[in-house]
C-alpha cells in the first residue's frame, strides 16, 4: 500500500517550507531514512528522510513550492502501484443556497436576514462568547484579526497566541512570483517574493517593534588594552585550538558581568501574567547575516564557558548558520543578544530588540580617535556602543548602570579574566 510522506510539525513554530531541492525523481527506489529533499524552513535547510523503503511514485510539489505542515511531499509505493486521485468533491446544488461569505480568517456562516413589512434589517444569528485573555485580544486587535471568526485550542476553548498567530498567517496574500523585469511610470523594475529568512526576518522585526516600548542609548568604550589583550592572546588560539580570536567572545564575557551586575538586562516580560521573568543563565544570542537576511545563533550558558571554548563555538555556529545547517535548537533560548555591524564597517545604529527579550547590544566599528585621559588628548582604539532596550521592563537609570559597568569591564579587560 503506498504511503504519503506528509511535510512534518518540525516545531519551534515551523508551519511551512519552500523545496529548495529535490534528492530523488519519480521512479527511483528509495530505502528507509534516505534523504530525499533539502526543505528551507524560516529557520534553516534542513533534509527530509524518507520514512520507508520502496518507489517514489510522486512528487507532489516543484522547486521552489512552498509546502504547508502535513501537506503530502511525497507518495512511495510499491513497484507497479500508482497513485490514487482524490475524488472530486461533489458540486453543490443550487437549492443550497449561495456560497458562504468569506474574510481575511476563513468562511462565515452566511447571515439569516429577517425582511418585514415595516423594516428591513439584518440580523445575525448571535455567536459564542469568545474566551481570552486580555494579552491574546490585544495580539488580535494588532494583527487584525477576528477572534469570534477562530476556534480556541486552549483548554476549554480558550483562544491562545498561536490561535491568533495561525488566523493571521492564514489571511497572508501567498507571495508575489519573481519577475525579470515590470515597468511603472518611473522606469523597469523587478519583483522578488518574501521568502524564507528574510521573511522571517522581517515578522520578527514588526513584531518587535509592535510589542515593545525601544529606547536607545549610545556610549564610546576605549578598548586599547582589550585590543593590545586579543593581539596576545590570538597567537596563543591560533597555536594550541587553531581557532581566529576575534573580539566577541571578549566581549560576550564583558557583556555577561555586566548582565550579572543589573539583571533586568536579562529578562523578559510575561504579558499574560504581567510578570517579569528574571533570567538566572546566560544564553547569548549573536546576530549573523546570511545571505537573505539575519539568523542568532544561541550561545547557552556562556558565563560557564572558557574563552577560548566560546571563541571556537561561536566560529562553529557561524559557519554553520551561513551554510544554513544549523540545527533548530542553536537559535532558541537567547536571553540578551550582540550584533555586531562593526564587522562591516559601521558605527552606530538602533538595533531593535530580539523579542521578547529585554534589550540588544550593538557594537560598532573599532576606529583611532582623540581621548582625553589624565588631562591630554591622545589616540585610542574606541569601539562605539549602541543599546536598545525594553522600557517596559526597565528604565534609563537601569540601562545607564549596565552601560557603565559594560564600559568598565571592556575598558579594563583584565577585570573579566580575573573574575573569570
Amino acid at each position: 500500500m503506498a504511503t504519503d510522506f506528509k511535510f512534518p510539525d518540525l516545531g519551534e513554530g515551523v508551519t511551512e517550507g519552500e523545496i529548495r531541492k529535490w534528492l530523488v525523481k519519480e521512479g527511483d527506489d528509495i530505502r528507509s531514512d534516505q534523504p530525499i529533499a533539502e526543505v528551507e524552513t524560516d529557520k534553516a535547510v534542513v533534509e527530509m528522510p524518507s520514512p520507508v523503503a520502496g518507489k517514489v511514485l510522486k512528487l507532489h510539489f516543484k522547486e521552489g513550492a512552498t509546502v504547508k505542515v502535513g501537506e503530502v511531499l511525497v507518495t512511495i509505493g510499491a513497484a507497479g502501484e500508482s497513485v490514487v486521485a482524490a475524488p472530486q468533491r461533489p458540486p453543490v446544488p443550487a437549492t443550497e443556497g449561495r456560497r458562504e461569505s468569506v474574510s481575511v480568517v476563513g468562511e462565515l456562516p452566511t447571515e439569516e436576514v429577517l425582511v418585514s413589512s415595516t423594516a428591513v434589517a439584518p440580523s445575525t444569528v448571535q455567536a459564542q462568547e469568545v474566551l481570552a485573555t486580555p494579552a491574546v485580544r490585544r495580539l488580535a486587535k494588532e494583527m487584525g484579526v477576528d477572534l469570534s471568526a477562530i476556534k480556541g485550542t486552549g483548554p476549554g476553548g480558550r483562544l491562545i497566541e498561536e490561535d491568533v498567530k495561525g488566523a493571521s498567517r492564514a489571511a497572508e496574500k501567498p507571495p508575489v512570483p519573481k519577475k525579470v523585469a515590470k515597468f511603472d511610470i518611473y522606469g523597469y523594475l523587478d519583483r522578488e517574493p518574501l521568502r524564507g529568512i528574510r521573511k522571517t526576518t522581517a515578522k520578527k522585526m514588526l513584531e518587535s517593534s509592535q510589542r515593545t516600548a525601544p529606547v536607545q542609548m549610545m556610549e564610546d568604550a576605549d578598548v586599547t588594552e582589550l585590543w593590545g589583550m586579543r593581539e596576545r592572546l590570538k597567537v596563543t588560539a591560533m597555536e594550541t585550538r587553531k581557532v581566529k580570536l576575534t573580539f566577541m567572545p571578549l566581549i560576550i564575557k564583558a557583556v555577561v558581568m555586566a548582565l550579572k551586575d543589573n539583571k533586568y538586562l536579562n529578562s523578559s516580560l510575561d504579558e499574560e501574567t504581567e510578570e517579569i521573568l528574571v533570567k538566572k543563565y546566560y544564553n547569548i544570542g549573536i546576530a549573523v547575516a546570511v545571505d537573505d537576511g539575519l539568523m542568532v545563533p544561541v550561545i547557552k550558558l556562556a558565563d560557564q564557558k572558557e574563552l577560548l571554548d566560546l571563541a571556537m563555538e561561536i566560529e562553529e555556529l557561524i559557519a554553520k548558520a551561513r551554510e544554513r545547517k544549523i540545527d533548530l535548537s542553536d537559535l532558541k533560548g537567547g536571553t540578551f543578544t550582540i550584533t555586531n555591524y562593526g564587522s562591516m564597517g559601521g558605527t552606530y545604529g538602533t538595533p531593535i530588540i530580539n523579542y521578547p527579550e529585554a534589550a540588544i547590544l550593538g557594537v560598532g566599528r573599532i576606529r583611532d580617535m582623540p581621548w582625553v585621559r589624565d588631562g591630554k588628548v591622545e589616540v585610542r582604539k574606541v569601539m562605539p556602543l549602541s543599546l536598545t532596550w525594553d522600557h517596559r521592563i526597565l528604565d534609563g537609570g537601569a540601562a545607564a548602570k549596565f552601560m557603565g559597568a559594560l564600559l568598565r569591564y571592556l575598558e579594563d579587560p583584565e577585570l573579566v579574566l580575573a573574575f573569570h
